[in-house]
């Protein structure tokens, strides 16, 4: 099998102290990182996304601007392209990083397959272009992101494996529902950490 490393979202504004951060983020930064030092040969194509939202508009909706967030469709302000919240999380070494995928650009998007390289590729012309056959899952948040992005990736005929101890959700019980669903739809649930 030829495999991808996708690593979801390890952002400063999804970790902790970010505009949405996640108790465990930077636990997961750190942890990719140490898990990409001793694990790099293993992958022939290592992938980080990032939230790219632009800061002059509601992104679609994404942003709630004119009333709470509901933390289902519409989120706080984050993620703006060009800021300190929108960078990869310090901890977080992108040395071996070989494609950074920006997703949201003006409308709402969860998966690595709705954003693009910085030639305008999707992903998944890129994993063809590859050979891909097997992706690990790691990032943020379970619950979301990295939720859709392996649901997207199974969709894709993919084998899927999500690497439980580098990730980190939103709420444990929503965690927990996403990793049972993944599980369902065919992903392989790994208690892989660092």
């Amino acid at each position: 099998m030829t495999k991808a490393l996708f690593i979801i979202d390890v952002q400063n504004d999804f970790t902790e102290g970010g505009a949405l951060g996640v108790d465990g983020g930077a636990a997961v930064a750190a942890g990719v990182t140490e898990y990409l030092a001793a694990h790099r040969n293993e992958y022939e194509l290592v992938v980080a996304s990032r939230d790219w939202h632009d800061g002059d508009s509601d992104n679609g909706g994404h942003f709630a601007r004119d009333a709470a967030p509901d933390f289902v469709d519409t989120w706080p302000v984050h993620c703006v392209a060009g800021t300190l919240g929108a960078e990869y999380h310090p901890a977080l070494d992108v040395a071996g990083v070989d494609v950074h995928i920006r997703k949201g650009q003006g409308e709402p998007a969860y998966s690595i397959f709705e954003g693009t390289d910085e030639a305008g590729r999707g992903i998944a012309e890129i994993l063809a272009e590859r050979g891909i056959t097997g992706v690990d899952v790691v990032g943020i948040a379970t619950d979301y992101c990295v939720r859709q992005s392996a649901l997207d990736a199974l969709e894709h005929g993919q084998q899927v494996r999500v690497l439980t101890g580098l990730v980190a959700g939103v709420a444990p019980e929503s965690s927990a529902a996403a990793l049972a669903e993944l599980g369902h739809a065919g992903a392989e649930i790994v208690a892989a950490d660092a």
